[in-house]
């Protein structure tokens, strides 16, 4: 088709572009206008070269229905003409239609052209044409992504039991490879929207992933984008939407989505367009009705379903990314939700954007939106080409349905192997069927008919274009932006844990049981000092493990979360760690003064204001220290189920060590001791109540004793303090870096 004329009379639209025009993406419309000032829509225009055979030939998806439709109308007129030619060649079958069509008064809007592009079908020019008269204001569109994969194979490792001799380090622990996916090939250009399809384990999700950039580990063959092959800078212009909802579920609809626009979004634009950015897409996924509703969770009540997957959608396209992959995006979800969702994607797939998504069983009217699909069985390829042809293709394979059944229900049933009220092919009625047999059958035949066919390359000006602009990998956004957004939503997300009376009821009620326990003690006696070293002992013990376990869950509890927002470099991982573990402190330093001020005041500890503030700093440093200690646990193991066990043995070997139950220690372990904060934090207690100028036991025949006398301090030398002060601060300090070097190295990204 020649781009460059119009000849109404004879049906062909094309139009002449000014230099204007730019040439370089999908999706938006330009209006051309003719002699005769007829307006007809040129956008987006195709040109390229189509082969047409029968399936028999082995190229059926190539020279399957071949359609080409051209629209052009006027505006002063009710009338509006369209001429459609279409041809069909299959085993020796054809027909053509051509004409003008008359639309119905009054529909006089821009009518789209329909531009089939089935596999293989670009092999000449690659022209898209945009108006460019619409650019102030807009910020510039990103490269279109033309996505490749060929003979993509994957394996994942599985260890065996161990033997003894493998676990005293004779020999090796034996392995197995199992191999996921076999040779997948495939390609999905701008504007197209491609479907994977298949049973339950058949290698969907694994496929999207590899896809996705997000697991290259023991994948063989290629995948590229415009020819290029994956690179960190392009895990910005991927939007990857998981199969579960991975959100903060107390946070709304708005509140998500302007967050994540102000990590995502470049910092040279103003906040306020990135407000009008975030107002864009909840319009463009209508979400209006829900935009200040909590997103919720399971098990918290907040949006629909739906909604809740718009809200994913939505959280992706905020950077407006060129490709966009989707697991399952209508799983749980009704007919009807499901439709509308898969609709919304179409309108995105149509702006120029390259489209992939995972399916397990839509509906028909679903099945109909996709340009392209994939048929996967047990890692296997059954189908790859123009998801309108599929069945015509199984058809010819001798695969027929026996009753109305959804075009999806007849592939899924034939990738499973079920062939209740389907038709078989006479070689496989001559003997006893097997599923596997039906299977192998269907990969035979797509490798000898299809699997030879080569894979369509992306068009040269994508590859230069995308080459030009992608050859580094830049932050959106300056580190401190980055910190105060992740503070400020962090304390939007757990306000209900900082304003939570439950947690100030426990500490409250703890720290008034522990004042009446110790009301009014005093130091007079012997016994008073033990009661009292006691007390002090309770308080480090106690703080040193109420931090600790509930820092531990910090980082598993937000894992899928950091892992998505990771995978599309959101922000810089050091910030992330500084914004949550700086935000946690405020809450159990506040529990840690109420907790004090209680405790301190009933048990009637040394009555002086230097002294009282002493005491809370030592306390906070223990805090501090301990919360650092769950933290790394945390952090390392990433499984809380793991991560408390481990927690309670250290806890309770510090809390041995720590100078109060036991004074001699064997020497083989008495480093255990300078490894715990809780001896560090009962010597500082200590030294900061007590010093070598106060006496006790005055009353007796033996008159007056100095404290350092008295068995009641284990040991502990009165006065000073600095020592234990540096020793906690380093500990602090190297419990941090411990848990960032964790979580540096797990697979976050």
């Amino acid at each position: 088709m020649d781009a460059n004329n119009l000849d109404p009379e004879k049906g062909h639209a094309a139009t002449s572009h000014s230099q204007e025009e730019a040439l370089y993406t999908f999706g938006r419309k330009s209006d051309a206008m003719d002699a005769d000032g007829r307006a007809y829509n040129s956008s987006p225009v195709l040109t390229g070269r189509k082969s047409s055979s029968s399936c028999l030939s082995g190229n059926f998806p190539n020279g399957s229905p071949r359609k080409r439709s051209e629209t052009w109308y006027r505006e002063d007129n009710e009338e509006i003409h369209i001429s459609r030619t279409s041809s069909f060649d299959t085993q020796r079958l054809s027909f053509s239609i051509g004409g003008p069509v008359q639309v119905p008064e009054g529909n006089l809007g821009k009518l789209v052209n329909d531009v089939e592009a089935g596999r293989n079908e670009v092999e000449g020019d690659f022209r898209i044409y945009i108006d460019d008269s619409d650019k102030e204001g807009k910020r510039n569109q990103p490269s279109p992504i033309f996505l490749k994969f060929v003979d993509v194979k994957y394996k994942v490792v599985l260890s065996q039991t161990a033997s003894w001799k493998s676990l005293w380090g004779i020999e090796k622990a034996p392995s197995v490879e199992k191999e996921i996916l076999h040779g997948i090939s495939g390609s999905v250009s701008p504007g197209e929207f491609l479907a994977m399809m298949g049973p339950s384990g058949s290698g969907k999700t694994t496929l999207l992933s590899l896809l996705g950039g997000r697991n290259h580990q023991h994948m063989t063959g290629e995948v590229t984008y415009n020819e290029l092959p994956f690179h960190k800078s392009l895990k910005r212009r991927i939007g990857f939407v998981t199969q579960d909802d991975v959100l903060y579920p107390h946070l709304t609809v708005s509140e998500t989505l302007m967050y994540a626009a102000l990590l995502m979004l470049p910092k040279d634009l103003t906040k306020q367009q990135k407000i009008e950015r975030v107002e864009q897409v909840i319009q463009d996924l209508r979400l209006e009705r829900c935009r200040d509703t909590m997103v919720g969770s399971h098990f918290l009540r907040g949006v629909s379903g739906g909604e809740r997957k718009r809200v994913c959608i939505g959280h992706e396209l905020l950077m407006d990314p060129p490709l966009i992959l989707l697991d399952e995006p209508t799983s749980g979800l009704d007919s009807t939700t499901a439709l509308r969702t898969i609709q919304i994607l179409k309108s995105i797939a149509l702006k120029g954007r390259t489209v992939v998504t995972t399916i397990h069983q839509p509906s028909s009217r679903v099945f109909h939106v996709f340009d392209k699909l994939i048929l996967l069985s047990e890692g296997h390829l059954l189908y790859f080409g123009k998801a309108s042809s599929s069945i015509d293709y199984f058809s010819c394979l001798g695969f027929n349905s026996q009753i109305a059944m959804n075009p999806a229900d007849f592939l899924l049933d034939l990738c499973s192997g079920n062939m209740e009220d389907i038709s078989m092919p006479p070689t496989l009625k001559q003997k006893t069927v097997k599923t596997k047999d039906i299977r192998q059958y269907m990969i035979d035949a797509y490798k000898s008919r299809l699997g030879k066919v080569e894979v369509t390359s992306p068009p040269r000006m994508l590859a230069e274009n995308f080459e030009q602009s992608e050859d580094k990998r830049e932050w959106r956004t300056t580190w401190w932006q980055q910190f105060s957004v992740l503070m400020i939503r962090g304390l939007k997300e757990r306000r209900h844990e900082y304003l939570s009376w439950l947690r100030f009821i426990q500490v409250s009620s703890i720290s008034v049981m522990a004042g009446c326990l110790w009301w009014q003690s005093k130091i007079d006696t012997e016994r008073d000092l033990i009661d009292q070293g006691g007390l002090l002992f309770f308080i480090s013990m106690f703080w040193g493990y109420f931090p600790l376990f509930t820092a531990i869950f910090t980082f598993p509890q937000e894992r899928a979360l950091l892992i998505k927002e990771r995978g599309s470099d959101m922000y810089r991982l050091s910030s992330y760690f500084f914004a949550r573990t700086l935000g946690d402190l405020p809450l159990d330093l506040i529990l840690t003064a109420i907790f004090m001020v209680i405790v301190y005041f009933m048990a009637h500890l040394r009555m002086s204001i230097a002294i009282f503030c002493l005491t809370l700093l030592a306390n906070f440093l223990n805090v501090i220290t301990s919360q650092g200690l769950g933290l790394a646990i945390g952090a390392a193991m990433m499984d809380v189920k793991k991560a408390t066990t481990l927690a309670s043995v250290l806890v309770l070997a510090f809390m041995i060590a720590g100078g109060y139950f036991v004074q001699h220690i064997p020497g083989f372990i008495k480093w255990l001791r300078y490894c715990s904060f809780q001896y560090y934090t009962f010597k500082l207690l200590m030294k900061v109540q007590y010093n070598d100028d106060q006496v006790y036991d005055c009353g007796t025949s033996s008159g007056c004793k100095p404290f350092s006398s008295s068995p009641a301090f284990h040991g502990v030398k009165l006065g000073g303090g600095g020592e234990e002060v540096w020793a906690m601060l380093i500990m602090a300090l190297g419990y941090r870096v411990l848990a960032y070097i964790a979580l540096r190295r797990q697979k976050l990204n």
